[in-house]
């Protein structure tokens, strides 16, 4: 059975995110130094930490350190990230389609 025009966009946007639930970013695990009175960075070990940078045109990449339970929710929130980047991808190809079929049900290639 052949989807018409709605469906098919239909089933492509049911694949968006939860657009409240998303964040755009890097996600880094970095070891912080102490220059002084810290044993265990002076064992060359340092503090493992992770750090959410985000990155905006023209400014300086903004680095926020996370607390461990907040990690999963980074996550999840890249990954929701990544994900409507991909569905927009698909809804852009999807009209482009559209777009030119109409121009070929006109006469016009």
């Amino acid at each position: 059975m052949k989807l018409s025009t709605e469906q098919r966009l239909h089933r492509i946007l049911q694949r968006l995110a939860d657009p409240g639930a998303i964040l755009r970013g890097s996600l880094l695990h970095r070891s912080i130094r102490h220059a002084r009175g810290c044993r265990t960075c002076a064992d060359g070990g340092g503090h493992p930490t992770w750090i959410l940078a985000t990155g905006y045109p023209g400014k300086r990449i903004h680095q926020q350190t996370l607390r461990p339970h907040e990690v999963p929710l980074v996550r999840r929130g890249l990954a929701n990230y990544r994900r409507l980047q991909k569905v927009l991808e698909q809804v852009c190809e999807f009209n482009r389609q559209q777009l030119r079929a109409a121009r070929q049900d006109q006469g016009h290639d």
